[in-house]
């Protein structure tokens, strides 16, 4: 048998190390007669979450890839060459097909034993704990600081699905969901209608981040870090209430600008002699006069560019003495950028956005599924990939590099025989990241 996909061993090698996807099917309860089960909860999350890494979003590209005796392995599948299947159609196929899939992604919250065909039922709490879960066990140690990176972006939906608004900003009919990471790694996707403010729903989520953070470390010191579209009044407010310190973006306004005045006619003096761009920051205590219930410390940049003024600003629970303006904005602040790729990188490589169904429920179901498919390659290159040529490759490049390597595969009584193409080019890179994996110990 012939497969395209044997560089999915790398990720069979991350879960043996992480377990994040058997985490992930315990946070599914299962209703169906033990009986009458062919595949099990682990293996149906299982054959979805590496579908998505081998990119195939599609839940119809599985009535082929259950022919797939590697997915079957990286499944756990016992029999990986599927004749042992109860019906005569069904052998040669040892995962599982559309239907059935289906059926996993449309079972109601509030799905039992008398459900007649959708019986497991998603815990969805358990998920979201465990997408922070995940984070502090990749950590060897507390850490001294924790930032979380907070937006919102667009997820254009084109039918008529459940929550679906007109969102004028994107111009188009959508879903806004909420994103929440830790440097690289993926706590939070929280699936949201668009007829809301991009902050909505922030407090409820960063409240329940930092407090499982505190469980584990007490002491650590949290900061957000966020645009103009979560400056506001109860976010900053809780934060200084709970002792998490926070860095936004703030909107310009004409009391800001004139705040800037002096700064701006340096900046423009000093572009006009240097013929370079030139920045000027400046700070001071700044309150809102109606939305905000108290004084706060903003930071303003006076930019000045071949195109003309670039006012920008920030607002932080941060002293002085803790950070200056020109290395909080540039340094600290900016960095917030590199967040958005990795949404890019998820909505693009990893179909976060194929919410397709009809309900919000199975939508989120389907988000989940790509958190997890990017946490899992995640991990591959961080832990795998690290000191490679690939040490920073996106998900998709580490797809096309890494795993789509063609095999033979001659299943015997004991052992199944991997025979990988030798002429592939990302062989050396595969060599050294089997070899950072096997150093890994595995969970417990």
């Amino acid at each position: 048998m012939i497969t395209s996909e044997a560089g999915s061993l790398l990720l069979r090698q991350v879960e043996q190390r992480t377990g994040m996807v058997g985490q992930f099917a315990h946070c599914f309860r299962d209703y169906r007669d033990a009986d009458k089960v062919e595949h099990r909860v682990g293996e149906l999350i299982a054959q979805r979450v590496y579908g998505i890494c081998l990119g195939y979003e599609d839940l119809n590209d599985h009535d082929q890839l259950r022919r797939d005796p590697l997915l079957a392995v990286l499944c756990g599948k016992r029999d990986v060459a599927g004749q042992e299947r109860r019906r005569e159609q069904d052998r040669g196929s040892a995962g599982a097909g559309k239907s059935t899939l289906n059926r996993l992604e449309l079972t109601p919250a509030d799905a039992d034993q008398r459900a007649r065909y959708k019986k497991i039922v998603m815990d969805e709490k358990a998920v979201d704990e465990l997408l922070v879960n995940l984070y502090m066990q990749s950590q060897a140690q507390a850490p001294e600081q924790i930032v979380l990176d907070l937006d919102a972006t667009d997820d254009p939906v084109h039918g008529q699905q459940e929550g679906r608004f007109f969102h004028g900003y994107y111009r188009a009919y959508c879903y806004l969901p909420l994103y929440i990471f830790i440097g690289e790694q993926l706590v939070c996707a929280r699936l949201r209608s668009s007829n809301i403010d991009a902050s909505a729903g922030s407090v409820e989520e960063v409240a329940r981040i930092v407090k499982q953070l505190r469980q584990v470390w007490p002491q650590v010191r949290i900061i957000l870090r966020a645009d103009s579209g979560f400056c506001r009044d109860q976010l900053m407010s809780w934060c200084e209430q709970q002792r998490v310190d926070y860095v936004f973006g703030l909107a310009k306004n004409s009391r800001l600008r004139r705040k800037l005045g002096k700064a701006m006619k340096q900046a423009r003096t000093q572009y006009r002699e240097s013929g370079q761009a030139t920045r000027v920051f400046v700070e001071f205590k700044y309150r809102t006069r109606k939305s905000w219930s108290q004084r706060r410390r903003v930071i303003g940049k006076a930019e000045y560019l071949q195109k003309g003024e670039n006012p920008r600003f920030v607002v932080t629970s941060l002293g002085t003495a803790a950070m200056e303006a020109r290395v909080l904005y540039e340094e600290f602040y900016c960095a917030r950028g590199e967040m958005e790729n990795r949404i890019k990188e998820q909505q693009l490589g990893l179909f976060a956005d194929r919410t397709s169904t009809a309900f919000m429920r199975s939508n989120q179901l389907r988000l989940y599924f790509s958190s997890i498919a990017y946490c899992l390659m995640e991990a591959l290159r961080r832990l795998g990939l690290k000191g490679t040529e690939m040490a920073e490759a996106q998900c998709s490049t580490m797809r096309v590099r890494l795993l789509k390597i063609g095999a033979q595969i001659r299943i015997t009584v004991r052992r199944i025989w991997i025979s990988m193409a030798a002429g592939h080019p990302g062989a050396t890179v595969f060599e050294q990241a089997w070899r950072n994996l096997q150093l890994i110990p595995g969970p417990g």
